[in-house]
């Protein structure tokens, strides 16, 4: 893990001053400033100091958990991070829910009823999913669920005013093409998990259909499913930027979005930093819980 996060600092930071626009700029603001106060400035935050060594100071003071100060709003990152991470939680907890109970339960039902309506219906409806930008999904939302049926269904559009209700829309929206991914590759693993020879074995035992399917084929059909989950939540913790952005949701996509455009490198380093912590203790997670699952796998 370590490796990993060093790299994608390197990565990160070499991008963010090669790439346009001028850090200097976000620090002082837009107004008229003296050559001399500009150059105290890039002194005192030490932009003049080869990349290699900026790289190193901040890896230094990620050591000590500083995330640095932002440019725009003089707040601590870490400060702005857990100001907004709260609510990226429980929009990704929200996506996570409709993961599991529409990607996972789709996928068990087009793998137990093959060849039929409803194997048909799953896969068209996960192409749809898939071809379909996330921003586009968004609005079509908004408009046909949100404004058409609001009456019916009452679902806010935008925002957080009507508290756990604000998070069902963005939350599938999160969540939709994870969703297409998941039911297709349940589908997949469970179709290919009951021409094994112990489920075969377990039906000539007398076996329901039903219990040979959940307490045999499925839990083994899990083990992959559980590694795109669980990279998943890792994902929608850090990449909620357009659904933060359509449904006005103030996050950490949002936050990072915001620090883009205005150049706040600070911020931007900050919360990239954290999202690649989350997905790796995640991928970590998931590894472990592999023993869980399947009682062949043992970690000494």
């Amino acid at each position: 893990m370590i490796p990993v996060i060093v790299g994608t600092i390197a990565l990160l930071y070499t991008a963010l001053y090669v790439l346009p626009g001028d850090p200097v700029t976000a620090l002082v603001g837009e107004r008229a400033v003296s050559p001399a106060f500009r150059q105290a400035v890039i002194e005192r935050y030490g932009l003049d100091d080869p990349i290699p060594v900026q790289i190193g100071r901040y890896i230094n003071n990620l050591a000590h958990l500083r995330f640095g100060d932002s440019a725009v709003t003089r707040l601590p990152v870490w400060d702005l991070i857990k100001l907004k991470l709260p609510v990226t939680i429980r929009l990704s907890l929200a996506g996570m829910f409709f993961l599991i109970l529409l990607g996972v339960t789709s996928g068990v039902v087009s793998a137990v009823k093959k060849y039929t309506l409803s194997d048909g219906a799953v896969t068209v409806s996960a192409i749809i999913l898939v071809s379909m930008p996330v921003f586009v999904l968004g609005v079509i939302l908004q408009i046909f669920i949100g404004l058409k049926l609001k009456n019916v269904l009452g679902l806010p559009i935008t925002g957080l005013d009507e508290g756990i209700k604000s998070y069902i829309l963005p939350g599938f929206v999160l969540a939709s093409v994870s969703m297409a991914y998941v039911a297709r590759l349940q589908r997949t693993t469970l179709l290919e998990t009951l021409e094994a020879d112990y489920v075969r074995t377990a039906r000539a035992k007398g076996l329901t259909e039903r219990r040979v399917i959940m307490n045999h084929a499925w839990r083994n059909a899990l083990i992959p499913v559980v590694t795109y989950i669980g990279l998943d939540f890792g994902e929608f913790l850090g990449g909620a930027i357009l659904t933060e952005t359509v449904f006005n949701i103030p996050g950490i996509g949002r936050l990072l979005a915001d620090s883009i455009r205005t150049h706040d490198n600070q911020v931007v380093l900050g919360v990239s930093v954290f999202v690649v912590l989350v997905y790796l203790v995640i991928n970590l997670a998931v590894d472990l819980f592999y023993a869980v699952l399947d009682p062949r796998i043992r970690y000494t």
